[in-house]
């Protein structure tokens, strides 16, 4: 039997609430180092705003939120980044002026303000020839692809030194090809030890990545478990996969 991970983040009772929305109802999950968690659902499910509320972005209006032992509940973004949280974001927004380099440079200054400019931006490369932009760095950064800006958002997070990454839907807008190897990357990232916590719309990389899927649906935790478990789950197959989706599941054994 391997050696069970201890839990790097959780979340005990989370809601958080928007004048008379409340867009998370008392949530409770753990996340394991190392592991890689798919966090799925309907749109409008929550699953930014959870992340959000980790992140300090939109602290939790009740509930408590640990990450690696410290109670995080209602520290600032910059705060959350200096721990070891880091994300990327679903609308991705780059420093449009400045070149591939210099993002990924400010982010690792942003999360570790001792460092120095030079030390910065000798990082970046390495973060940058990690995702495939290395023929990029000196490129200004509103020139990139979507896809490339993807990737540069990726490596603007791994500058960041992250414990624990999240990745807000790193597929949206990528054909099949870019997604496999966004694919790949996030295998890759896995294998490093960081855990990952991913909001994944497309189920065949949710399956193909994850160790554990969890469930939101109007704010609530409604599932989670063992990806061949959750996909079988009525309330999740009603909720969010459709039937559809569960008789080709079945069909395929």
């Amino acid at each position: 039997m391997p050696e069970m991970q201890h839990e790097i983040l959780h979340l005990s009772n989370v809601s958080r609430n928007f004048g008379g929305l409340r867009a998370l109802r008392d949530v409770s999950i753990s996340v394991s180092k190392g592991e890689v968690l798919g966090l799925i659902g309907p749109n409008g499910a929550g699953k930014t705003t959870l992340v959000n509320t980790v992140c300090g972005v939109t602290p939790a209006s009740a509930g408590v939120v640990t990450f690696d032992g410290r109670d995080i509940t209602r520290v600032k973004t910059y705060q959350a980044a200096r721990l070891g949280l880091s994300r990327t974001f679903q609308i991705v927004q780059p420093f449009a002026e400045f070149s591939a380099l210099d993002n990924v440079a400010a982010a690792a200054l942003f999360s570790q303000p001792g460092e120095s400019w030079k030390s910065a931006r000798l990082e970046a490369r390495t973060h940058l020839a990690f995702v495939g932009l290395e023929a990029q760095a000196d490129q200004c950064a509103a020139t990139l692809t979507l896809a490339m800006r993807k990737r540069l958002e990726l490596a603007k997070a791994l500058a960041m030194k992250p414990k624990l990454l999240f990745l807000d839907e790193v597929n949206a807008g990528l054909n099949s090809i870019e997604v496999e190897r966004a694919t790949k990357l996030i295998h890759q990232l896995a294998a490093r030890g960081i855990t990952i916590v991913m909001i994944e719309h497309l189920m065949k990389v949710v399956l193909n990545v994850c160790t554990r899927i969890a469930v939101l649906h109007n704010g609530e935790l409604i599932a989670d478990g063992a990806p061949r478990d959750v996909i079988k789950n009525q309330a999740v197959v009603d909720a969010y996969l459709g039937q559809q989706y569960a008789q080709r599941n079945a069909a395929r054994g």
